[in-house]
C-alpha cells in the first residue's frame, strides 16, 4: 500500500488475537468512519500460518479504506502480507535491518521502555517512537515498570519523531498523556472490546482534540478527521 505522508491519527488500535475474535471487516468499518488511519495486528500466541492468513485478510481489508497495517514483531509476515510495516521491540529484529526489507516507504515503529532507549530510538531508523508502559496493563505476563509522567515529560523532550505511548491506557486516564504531549496512544481492551468500537474511537478522537485543537481535519463519513503530524513547536505539544 502506497503511505504518501506518515501522518498518525490521535488512537492506534492494536488487534490482539488472544482477546479479539470478532470479524475483521465490521471492526474496520468502525476505526476509518472514526479517522483512525493506523492499525496494528498483534498475534504472539498465534502460528505463524494463521497469523500470515490474519495478516493478509486485514491487509485486504484496509487496503480500499487507506488504512495502514503494522503487523508487530514479524518482519517477514509484514513483507509476504503486503503489510505497510512493522512494529519492533527491544529483542526484535534491529530497525536497520527491518528497513533494508521492506524498504523506505514502511512505517517502522520501535517499542522502548525508559528515557535511553527512547533516545537511542530517535536516532534509528523507525518512523516512531513508542514508548511505556504508561499504565498497568494486561496485554503482557511480565510488562516492563510504568514510566513515570516525569519520565515520559523528559522522553517528549528528547525525541523528535512522532511519540505513541502504550499500556493499560483507556478514555478515562488518556488526556494527561496529550497533555504531555503524546502523539498518539496504542490502545487494545478499551477500543477493540468496547460495546460500540465507532463510539469508543471516537471518544478517543474528540479527547485528543480537547488537548490538541489546532490539528488539521479532513471529512470522510460526514465525520472529522484528526490526523496529527509530528510538529512538536505547536503550542502545548511539550
Amino acid at each position: 500500500m502506497q503511505l504518501g505522508p506518515k501522518q498518525f491519527s490521535p488512537l492506534y488500535p492494536i488487534i490482539d488475537l488472544t482477546v479479539f475474535h470478532g470479524p475483521l471487516e465490521p471492526l474496520l468499518v468502525a476505526l476509518t468512519r472514526a479517522g483512525v488511519n493506523l492499525i496494528q495486528l498483534r498475534g504472539k500466541s498465534v502460528s505463524s500460518k494463521s497469523l500470515f492468513n490474519q495478516c493478509t485478510q486485514l491487509v485486504s481489508l484496509a487496503q480500499p479504506r487507506s488504512l495502514r497495517v503494522i503487523v508487530n514483531d514479524r518482519v517477514d509476515l509484514a513483507w509476504l502480507s503486503g503489510a505497510d510495516g512493522v512494529h519492533l521491540g527491544q529483542d526484535d529484529l534491529p530497525c536497520e535491518e527491518a528497513r533494508k526489507m521492506l524498504g523506505d516507504d514502511a512505517t517502522i515503529g520501535l517499542s522502548t521502555h525508559n528515557l535511553e532507549q527512547a533516545r537511542a530510538a530517535e536516532n534509528s531508523p523507525a518512523d516512531y517512537v513508542a514508548i511505556g508502559p504508561v499504565f498497568p496493563t494486561q496485554s503482557k505476563a511480565n510488562p516492563d515498570p510504568i514510566v513515570s509522567s516525569r519520565e515520559l515529560q523528559a522522553i517528549r523532550k528528547s525525541v523528535t519523531k512522532p511519540l505513541i505511548a502504550i499500556g493499560g491506557i483507556t478514555t478515562k486516564n488518556v488526556l494527561p498523556l496529550f497533555d504531555l504531549g503524546v502523539d498518539s496512544v496504542a490502545v487494545i481492551r478499551d477500543v477493540i472490546l468496547a460495546p460500540d468500537i465507532f463510539r469508543q474511537a471516537t471518544s478517543f478522537m474528540e479527547l485528543a482534540l480537547k488537548v490538541k485543537p489546532w490539528h488539521r481535519f479532513s471529512r470522510t463519513d460526514s465525520i472529522d478527521r484528526p490526523l496529527i503530524s509530528p510538529n512538536l513547536n505547536a503550542p502545548g505539544s511539550k
